[in-house]
């Protein structure tokens, strides 16, 4: 598929969809049974070319016009009002659909941050003196030698406290970095995936790792979860700028960033979760193995949610507005 024949082709359909829901939003009556008519054909025709350049030019920013484009015509084709949602409903499908739809800016965003940590672990490990230069001070009892006692209990405290409130500010700023074209947010991921690097290598080297992993894995894994997804996040504003495509800059931010805000505010709750994990059972001291179990349990249950609460919905088989045009198409006898 050429997609600058395939543009030029449909280009006017997808102009009148976008001038119609334009202008019905912003007169808010009731539309003429015409204009329901024809926007039911232009939202099939433009759900049609979606799922065309879904499948031809999976990367390209045709798909995110068209998916914009799509999104607001079944709101108005079947009387759906997204800002007055239910809460479960945001919170049921709204936000697993948001945080799936960009995958390949979750495994970016998971990348940047995972591939440093790998790298600062390994280096840690083999020069500690080095690698303690890049720990912040207030992580520093966890990749100082304390003999064979490990860290105390109450360094494990501090420690652990640390690490949960450093990682809620990093969840944030890696969102708001975004729109600093992207290069904000890569920034952010990369030092700090450098400085979990650096701090669990160096406890491991110090004789601190069973301490280390006791004190993180228990909410550690799901607070890496939501700076990943709110990252990605960011990175949506960021590549909107510098790849907006046929839309003008201030419409792809803008569009970005409604979504954009969806997965933060989807994500707060799951944020505090991992506050109180750490508060009632990381400080707890139930130990490792039942730390590494409800770490990963956390963490599988949130992204299970994201593979299938996130999956694109079917259209509705039995919807009264489809049938309505269906029967308003068919040819009269």
């Amino acid at each position: 598929m050429k997609v600058e024949r395939f543009i030029s082709e449909r280009e006017g359909d997808w102009r009148e969809l976008d001038e119609l829901l334009r202008v019905g939003g912003r007169r808010r009556r009731r539309r003429p049974a015409r204009e329901v008519l024809r926007l039911g054909a232009l939202y099939r025709g433009a759900a049609a070319d979606l799922a065309l350049a879904r499948r031809g030019q999976p990367g390209d920013p045709i798909v995110a016009r068209l998916e914009s484009l799509v999104t607001r015509a079944r709101q108005a084709v079947y009387a759906e009002e997204p800002r007055r949602g239910s809460l479960r409903s945001f919170f049921g499908r709204t936000y697993w659909v948001a945080v799936r739809e960009r995958p390949l800016a979750l495994l970016v965003a998971a990348a940047l941050l995972l591939v440093p940590a790998a790298l600062t672990i390994a280096w840690s490990m083999s020069d500690t003196g080095a690698a303690v230069g890049l720990v912040p001070g207030q992580f520093r009892g966890a990749v100082e030698p304390v003999g064979d006692t490990g860290m105390t209990t109450a360094e494990t405290a501090a420690f652990s406290s640390a690490v949960m409130t450093n990682n809620i500010q990093v969840t944030f700023l890696a969102f708001a970095a975004g729109i600093l074209f992207g290069l904000g947010t890569a920034v952010v991921l990369a030092y700090n995936g450098a400085v979990l690097g650096a701090v669990a290598g160096g406890a491991i080297a110090n004789g601190n790792g069973i301490e280390f992993a006791e004190f993180v894995t228990a909410h550690g894994v799901i607070e890496l979860s939501c700076i990943a997804v709110a990252a990605a996040a960011g990175m949506r504003m960021g590549y909107a700028l510098v790849a907006p495509g046929p839309r003008p800059r201030s419409r792809a931010l803008a569009q970005e960033a409604r979504a954009a805000i969806v997965i933060v505010l989807g994500t707060v709750p799951w944020v505090i979760l991992a506050g109180i994990i750490e508060g009632f059972v990381t400080r707890a001291g139930f130990g490792l193995v039942p730390g590494i179990v409800l770490g990963f349990g956390v963490g599988a249950t949130y992204w299970a949610l994201v593979f299938v609460r996130g999956r694109p919905q079917q259209p509705r088989r039995r919807s009264a507005a489809r049938a309505a045009l269906t029967a308003a198409r068919a040819p009269s006898r």
